[in-house]
């Protein structure tokens, strides 16, 4: 199960020009998943980082334009993707010219791909 879902981050990490990190996090931020090319920033890979994508969602449900799917938050360096896929959370970190359109024109193969895992951890 788990190697699936490896190898198709794995070759879209190689497919996607700039992106250096995919992490698949619970909803509390504590990593499932962490495939990275070795450039990405320490600084978004903390727990602390990871857990305040459900909070923001949260509140971003609030302002009543409906569920929140993703929140891309761009830097001097870098940029960061994140998708509500709950009980998961997938993080993407990026150069700063990394091909965002393209990782969320993923967005339903990453549906499919989770599916097991999402079972696994909603078992748990």
């Amino acid at each position: 199960m788990t190697d699936d879902v490896k190898r198709f981050f794995h070759n879209m990490i190689q497919r996607v020009n700039g992106l250096h990190c995919v992490m698949v996090t619970d909803r509390d931020g504590v990593p499932l998943i962490n495939l990275e090319n070795g450039k990405s920033s320490q600084i978004v890979m903390k727990p602390a980082f990871l857990s305040t994508f459900t909070l923001a969602a949260e509140q971003s449900n609030k302002l009543g334009l409906g569920k929140n799917r993703n929140i891309i938050s761009v830097y001097a360096d870098y940029q960061v993707v994140q998708m509500n896929k709950l009980p998961l959370v997938v993080t993407f970190i990026g150069a700063q010219n990394c091909n965002i359109g393209h990782i969320l024109a993923m967005d339903h193969q990453i549906d499919t791909v989770l599916e097991e895992l999402k079972t696994a951890v909603t078992d748990s």
